[in-house]
């Protein structure tokens, strides 16, 4: 008998902690925007969640990703006496390092920095836009002049390194590399740019290229995106042309649809609900693709906007969620939206969740979905807690956790994806990275 309570009191203490999750790469674990940790707060104490750490750091729209009690994220530093141009869009030979940092998950303390020259010549220039993909006990980074590094997590030690421009010809985009990295299997595969090489998977142990696919005027900016349909696995790739589908294992092209994008404004990451695939973009909108055994069918597609008339999707940064035949998205003035998976007609919108009190250009709030709520960070570095539903907009909840320092589009933002893990959540701007505790006491 006091065996069997000492047994069950162990087996509480060891399974217990186990149970939270890591965040190792862009849009967490299974890279759809989903935090499956238990346990967390359903509202925000009155004096706000505890403050686990603060850290200082660079500048940068990296995310950060956690795995394995490390916390890893890009940022950059000007040379002395060099100061970015007052013009975000001026695009000048701007002196400065890139640096990837390891922090200690439990106090913030930075264990190692990896910091290599790089030269920006890119719209925006606060910084490297990529989240740090962490797998097999090593981490990718893609800055946004085209460095690709592989490091061991735990040591920091550079196992092998690429550079883009060097050896695919590729130009810098506008505003910089922005593809997140994805790992699959034994192949890390990469938005590149160049002649044929829009997408370029490398060996991920050694570096060795392994397929490089598609040509493109404007390579994009979103990320390489894993999907399974119909039993067939696919790597979609969106550049500023079509939208495309790869066998992972060799780069051939499945299938690829027409579909402009100016500027090559590819920026949020497609989405897969049942059948339909779905990618929005500012100026040339939304489109919804019925996938089958052949050729993708147009579901839809929305008009181009005209500025400010956006009656559909017309997302710039944040990547929209899908649910129950519903698109839950922010669109290029703040308004958050909700539309019908199947027709795109929208259902309501609010600035609540963004700019509250006008439509703003390039209003933001990257959306991750909890149990039942969403949590949103917004670009005035708020965490909402709310409901989302084709009823409406139901708010739980907000606590400020930071202040936004990037002043690019004008006013002051942040526009960096969080991470959430261990019960917590990690955010970032130009100053400083803290992690806050959102755990049930």
């Amino acid at each position: 008998m006091r065996f069997g309570k000492i047994f069950g009191l162990v087996v509480v203490i060891v399974v217990n902690p186990l149970s939270a999750d890591d965040w190792p790469q862009w849009m967490g674990p299974q890279r759809d925007a989903v935090w499956r940790e238990s346990g967390l707060v359903e509202k925000y104490d009155p004096a706000g969640p505890r403050v686990r750490w603060r850290t200082p750091i660079g500048a940068g729209y990296s995310g950060p990703a956690v795995k394995e009690g490390r916390v890893y994220v890009m940022d950059r530093r000007l040379a002395p006496g060099v100061g970015n141009p007052d013009n975000a869009f001026t695009k000048a030979l701007v002196p400065g390092q890139e640096r990837v940092l390891c922090l200690d998950e439990a106090s913030g303390e930075v264990l190692w920095t990896h910091e290599y020259d790089a030269p920006y010549t890119i719209s925006y220039a606060a910084g490297p836009r990529t989240t740090p993909t962490v797998a097999g006990g090593k981490v990718f980074t893609v800055g946004a002049e085209g460095n690709l590094f592989c490091l061991d997590a735990v040591s920091g030690k550079e196992i092998w390194s690429r550079d883009f421009k060097r050896d695919y010809g590729a130009k810098t985009p506008e505003w910089g590399f922005a593809g997140h990295p994805l790992v699959d299997g034994n192949r890390l595969i990469c938005l590149v740019g160049g002649k044929g090489s829009v997408a370029v998977a490398f060996d991920r142990e050694t570096g060795r290229e392994l397929w490089r696919a598609l040509s493109a005027k404007e390579p994009g900016y979103g990320p390489p995106t894993l999907i399974e349909h119909g039993g067939r696995r696919m790597v979609v790739v969106w550049h500023a042309e079509s939208v495309n589908a790869l066998e992972p294992e060799t780069g051939k092209v499945i299938w690829s649809v027409p579909f402009a994008s100016r500027y090559g404004l590819t920026a949020p990451t497609p989405r897969l609900a049942g059948d339909i695939l779905f990618v929005t973009a500012f100026y040339n909108g939304s489109l919804a693709l019925r996938l089958g055994a052949g050729e993708p069918e147009v579901l839809w597609r929305s008009p181009k906007a005209t500025e400010k008339d956006t009656t559909y999707l017309h997302s710039i940064i944040s990547t929209p969620f899908i649910e129950e035949n519903h698109i839950y998205g922010v669109c290029s003035y703040g308004q958050l939206r909700c539309l019908n998976l199947m027709t795109g007609e929208r259902l309501w919108e609010t600035l609540a969740a963004t700019t509250p009190e006008q439509e703003t250009r390039w209003g933001n709030a990257f959306l991750v979905k909890h149990d039942d709520r969403f949590f949103l960070f917004n670009e005035r570095g708020e965490l909402i807690v709310a409901r989302l539903s084709p009823r409406g907009y139901q708010e739980i909840d907000r606590v400020k956790l930071l202040e936004p320092t990037n002043r690019d589009p004008g006013r002051m933002v942040v526009w960096s994806h969080p991470a959430f893990a261990n019960r917590s959540v990690y955010v970032r701007n130009d100053l400083e990275i803290v992690c806050v505790s959102l755990a049930r006491d």
